[in-house]
């Protein structure tokens, strides 16, 4: 066993032991930083009331390969025996980055999980009236399962696109203890406007744990578009109201991101712009929220920065926005993680490009907003690949990479 501490400006204290880096605040928080089990990609975690990490990676072929679970009862320190998401194999999508699965802990815990399908998926959503009807990339579906009952096994996947059109950026789902699942994708619909100005925010709802959902229906009425090959962030707090970050594309160079909320369940959403970013070109880009103690954090990417914000849910009221720290070459893929006392974790990845890996990145803020300690990097991101984080009880952090 390797085993190295050392000290960095008296403040940063840093450790690898068996694979895993460690590093300590200057609050003595310390952050945890390992590999995605059985060397999978694209983490998404989520932890439950008994402290459970459960996670969904991907594995295989970057076009055709599949999503895996698994969750630990330890923090990360070891992981349960993979189970595969996808019933049917190869039907998941690492390519770009940013089409992965995504998900969710609902009522009683159950996991949600939500993917854009691949070009081998046999289950096909409509078809784009101008593409070639027999071409693999014409359909393709949002696809969702969930855990089932005695959580041995994921139900088969179904499409939960049935009005809509032309999946591109990734999807989201979210989940609240009442049953509520919410399914969230951007695409278009016959009759819309052509190109990127057409597309909008679809969400598919489920009042009974998934069960079932409702055709989707369009969550903003205003034609802000959507940028085609970005993904989109939904979130349900634990108020019950609903949160959507996405990037809008009006008139090719408007790449602005906008936050929706909803405090009827989903029914109805208000938006506003918060970030604007003029780009003539799609950036591939991903949001993410977490739930704090009495607030709403934000996190997205305009130009080579990621940013994050704090909401309070009763007056929606928007922090001004916090850049990462310090300058770094393509800053990407935000991920956030909140402590009990309001300290939050800012992840992203530095110098990925297309099907080129990079760097991991972190930054620790108190609950006022504060830099906790130095910035974290870590080099060995795989291609198409991006980090996680969680928080644990004794308000220390784990980062997944």
């Amino acid at each position: 066993m390797r085993r190295w501490t050392f000290a960095v400006l008296g403040i940063l204290a840093l450790a690898i032991v068996n694979s895993s880096f460690y590093a300590l605040t200057d609050k003595g928080q310390s952050v945890r930083v390992i590999r995605v089990p059985n060397e999978g990609i694209q983490p998404q975690v989520a932890v439950d009331h008994n402290g459970i990490v459960h996670m969904i990676y991907f594995k295989g072929d970057a076009s055709q390969g599949d999503v895996f679970y698994v969750r630990s009862k330890d923090w990360g320190a070891t992981f349960s025996s993979p189970m595969r998401v996808n019933s049917e194999p190869g039907t998941a999508v690492a390519a770009g980055t940013i089409r992965g699965a995504r998900i969710a802990l609902g009522k009683n815990e159950r996991v949600n999980v939500a993917w854009n399908g691949s070009s081998k998926s046999s289950i096909r959503g409509p078809l784009i009236p101008e593409m070639p009807s027999n071409s693999p990339y014409n359909g393709l579906p949002m696809l969702y399962t969930r855990l089932n009952d005695a959580g041995t096994a994921f139900e088969k996947e179904r499409n939960l696109m049935k009005l809509t059109f032309g999946l591109d950026g990734g999807g989201s789902v979210a989940a609240d203890l009442s049953g509520n699942i919410y399914v969230a994708w951007h695409g278009k619909r016959p009759g819309d406007p052509d190109g990127e100005d057409g597309r909008g925010v679809w969400i598919a709802r489920s009042r009974n744990g998934g069960q079932d959902f409702g055709p989707e229906s369009r969550a903003y009425k205003e034609p802000t578009g959507a940028c085609g090959c970005c993904g989109l962030s939904i979130f349900a707090g634990t108020d019950g109201a609903v949160y959507v970050l996405y990037r809008a594309a009006k008139e090719i160079v408007h790449r602005d991101i906008y936050l929706l909320v909803s405090k009827d369940g989903g029914q109805t959403f208000t938006g506003r712009l918060i970030d604007k970013w003029n780009i003539g070109a799609c950036p591939m880009t991903s949001m993410d929220f977490a739930q704090g103690p009495g607030f709403i954090v934000a996190a997205w990417q305009t130009e080579e920065q990621v940013y994050y914000a704090t909401i309070d849910p009763k007056t929606l009221r928007m922090s001004d926005p916090v850049p990462a720290p310090g300058a770094g070459k393509l800053r990407k893929y935000p991920a956030l993680a909140v402590n009990a006392t309001g300290d939050r974790i800012l992840v992203w990845t530095e110098g990925t490009s297309w099907g080129k890996g990079g760097s991991l990145a972190w930054q620790v803020y108190d609950r006022e907003g504060k830099p906790s300690g130095e910035k974290g990097t870590l080099a060995g991101v795989p291609a198409w690949s991006f980090g996680a984080a969680t928080a644990r009880p004794e308000g220390a952090f784990t980062v997944i990479y």
